[in-house]
């Protein structure tokens, strides 16, 4: 089910994506939709690499060099 919220954006912000609304022919609801579901997921993928970066430093796994060793 959807939910209803209220954003506040920065005036140059609301007008750029009046543009965008404008031009594209899509919905203000399409963009910001989009736009939340790519930062969410680039937040994940984020979250996990220094997540894998942790596991590999405390293996010894620093550089590429290190990878390329480990998996040959």
């Amino acid at each position: 089910m959807a939910e209803v919220i209220t954003v506040t954006l920065p005036k140059e912000v609301q007008v750029a994506l009046e543009e965008v609304v404008e031009k594209e022919g899509v919905s203000l609801n399409a963009i910001v939709t989009e736009a939340l579901r790519e930062y969410l997921f680039f937040r994940r993928l984020r979250l996990l690499r220094e997540r894998m970066v942790a596991q590999a430093q405390a293996r010894g796994i620093r550089t590429e060099e290190d990878v390329f060793r480990q998996v040959s």
